[in-house]
């Protein structure tokens, strides 16, 4: 079953904007790990030499890694006022 939101989904809604920001992190990190993963693998399988992939892999997780923090230490979820 699919998560289910009790209201309507608006950005405004820090709950909304959190839940859908983790989800969104939850992708990037899923997306890493199965491109990474069957790069590895290749990288494994074939005994290529890939010197790029240390770097590739070692920045993609950095920013990851960045995601992660801002996500989960500064980003700010308070209510949005809208002065209009």
């Amino acid at each position: 079953m699919p998560p289910r939101w009790p209201r309507k989904p608006d950005r405004k809604d820090p709950d909304y904007r959190r839940l859908d920001d983790r989800m969104n992190f939850a992708i990037h990190v899923a997306i890493f790990a199965a491109i990474n993963s069957g790069l590895w693998f290749f990288h494994n399988l074939q005994s290529a030499d890939w010197p790029w992939l240390i770097e590739f892999t070692g920045v993609w997780l950095l920013a990851i890694a960045i995601h992660g923090i801002y996500i989960f230490a500064i980003a700010d979820y308070s209510p949005v006022s809208s002065n209009r």
